[in-house]
């Protein structure tokens, strides 16, 4: 996973994203701060990680060897893919992780269950609308360093720096989303209407607010799972199903 030095991020965020981004010098990321990133996700054996812009393929690489996920990371650099496959044959996981020669902002990420990205503000605000998306709900992300216009991350953790690392300062600010279940909308249930206003994970039901956190739904008293145009729960102990 890689990022422009902070010397050039005036001058990247003015031209097209990715394409000025691998062009000047770039920085790698501490892999204390690769294996936080994929600890906060609670990444498992469970999960496909795909790291957008992946640099030397040290995400992907270490997600597959410390935590026995699948990984694929997507790169516009070949140059650096080659160095990717290189380094998962030397790590011993060519068999679990992959790389591909692509632009991040039309690679297929449907199929992620973890994503990780370290890039430019800009660049996330272009992907922004396609995590809500293409994503399912559930979906972890990871942002090392920047956040999300509109989109307060569900979590947030520091990580402070054992050793000196080049363009790296003393700590990381890690940011952990969860993809969200589309509620927005009426809903029936119980011989009743209900109508849910939805902003990323915030919701209002009727005046009342609640959250989202990928197909879990609560607000008030109300705990439920949201199952396609189903939600299924209940409040004071008695079950209630809502339909679209």
């Amino acid at each position: 996973m890689r990022i422009v030095a902070a010397l050039f991020l005036a001058a990247a965020m003015t031209a097209h994203a990715q394409e000025t981004e691998w062009q000047v010098p770039f920085i790698t990321t501490p892999e204390e701060v690769v294996e936080r990133m994929l600890e906060l996700a609670g990444t498992s054996a469970d999960d496909l990680v795909v790291d957008l812009g992946s640099g030397d393929g040290r995400i992907v690489i270490i997600a597959a060897r410390k935590f026995g996920a699948r990984g694929l990371g997507i790169e516009l650099d070949q140059r650096l893919v080659e160095k990717s496959r290189d380094n998962a044959r030397a790590a011993g996981v060519a068999d679990r992780v992959s790389f591909v020669e692509g632009d991040v902002l039309g690679a297929d990420i449907s199929r992620a269950s973890v994503v990780t990205v370290y890039l430019l503000p800009g660049l996330l605000g272009q992907l922004q609308r396609r995590f809500v998306s293409e994503l399912r709900p559930g979906t972890r992300i990871v942002s090392h360093a920047f956040g999300m216009a509109g989109w307060a991350p569900d979590r947030t953790a520091t990580i402070r720096i054992s050793k000196p690392h080049q363009g790296q300062g003393d700590e990381s600010r890690l940011l952990l989303w969860i993809v969200p279940a589309d509620v927005r909308g009426p809903w029936r249930g119980d011989g009743r209407r209900f109508s849910i206003e939805q902003n990323y994970q915030q919701i209002e039901v009727d005046g009342v607010a609640g959250r989202v956190s990928g197909n879990d739904i609560a607000w008030g008293k109300f705990r439920g799972k949201v199952d396609g145009n189903r939600i299924n729960g209940e409040i004071d102990g008695k079950p209630l199903v809502l339909t679209r």
